[in-house]
C-alpha cells in the first residue's frame, strides 16, 4: 500500500500529543434556548449541536473526553480576512500572476453573480 512520506511527518503525527486537553464552556449569551410546550425553558448545554469557536486542534481535543465515537460531523473552516498575508491560506491574492488570472478569467471589477467576494 502506498504511503505519504515527507520531512517532519513524525513531528506532525505526534504533535497532538503535546497539546493539552481543554474544557468546553457554554456561552449562554450566544446559545439557543428552546421553549417546551408546557412553558419550561430548555437551557443551553453541551449535549448536542455545538458550534465551537477556536483553534481546530484545541477544539477537537476538548471534544475527545465526552464525545469520542459520538460525533457525526465536524466542519473546520479556515479563518478569512485576517490581514496576515504570510499565512498559507492568504485570502488577499496579491501576486501579479493571480491578479492577471483573475482579471482575464473572472473580471473582478465586474459585479455579477459568479463570485460572492468581488
Amino acid at each position: 500500500m502506498p504511503t505519504l512520506d515527507f520531512r517532519g511527518k513524525q513531528f506532525i503525527y505526534s504533535h497532538h500529543l503535546t497539546v493539552p486537553f481543554r474544557t468546553l464552556e457554554v456561552d449562554a449569551a450566544k446559545s439557543f434556548k428552546s421553549l417546551h410546550f408546557d412553558g419550561r425553558v430548555n437551557h443551553p448545554s453541551l449535549d448536542e449541536n455545538l458550534i465551537i469557536h477556536g483553534d481546530n486542534l484545541h477544539a477537537l481535543k476538548a471534544l475527545l473526553p465526552k464525545y469520542t465515537g459520538k460525533i457525526k460531523c465536524v466542519y473546520i473552516d479556515p479563518p478569512y480576512n485576517t490581514g496576515n498575508e504570510g499565512w498559507v491560506y492568504n485570502d488577499n491574492v496579491r501576486s501579479p500572476m493571480m491578479q492577471q488570472w483573475l482579471t482575464t478569467n473572472s473580471p473582478v471589477d465586474v459585479e455579477d453573480l459568479e463570485r460572492h467576494d468581488k
